[in-house]
């Protein structure tokens, strides 16, 4: 009995040593300075701060000083009536994050095209739990905007800075 147990815990570790998992770390970014050009000082460019900085990246006060520029262009939150109860009473709903940014090389003088990071989530509604339904509500936009920056931090990371910026090394 004892060495079968032995074997199967063995069997588990092989099995999750081969399967490739590894916790997630910090990401190498392409670059060491980024400047945010944002309209206010939002929940999103102070996650992107946090993550920006696990990640070794500085985010510098002026574009002269950065290698990559990133330009939130905005951001929205929408809340669309999914579905209908017999009653005619909402029973869900449709919640969608949107972030509009455009990225450029600092050594670039045209901003790149700009992208869409949309995010969506359904959740089901009941007017007897109205207190835990906005909870539910407001829980689900702090996750999307989690995983809103996580897009962000992955499409900054594919982008490659062509040449030197101002900054001094």
């Amino acid at each position: 009995m004892n060495i079968q147990l032995r074997f199967v815990a063995m069997l588990c570790l092989l099995t999750l040593a081969a399967c490739g998992f590894h916790l997630r770390g910090m990401q190498d970014m392409p670059f060491k300075t980024l400047y945010i050009q944002k309209s206010g000082e939002t929940q999103l460019v102070k996650d992107l701060q946090r993550s920006l900085a696990s990640s070794g990246v500085q985010v510098v006060p002026t574009p002269e000083n950065a290698e990559m520029l990133l330009d939130l262009m905005g951001e929205k939150n929408d809340k669309k009536i999914l579905s209908l109860g017999g009653s005619g009473k909402v029973k869900e709903y449709e919640l969608v994050y949107q972030v509009v940014l455009r990225m450029r090389d600092a050594s670039s003088e045209t901003w790149g095209a700009p992208q869409t990071v949309e995010i969506r989530r359904d959740y089901s509604y009941s007017d007897t739990q109205l207190l835990a339904k906005d909870y539910e509500e407001s829980r689900m936009y702090s996750d999307m905007r989690a995983d809103a920056t996580r897009e962000i931090m992955r499409r900054l990371n594919a982008q490659k800075p062509s040449g030197k910026s101002g900054v001094a090394n």
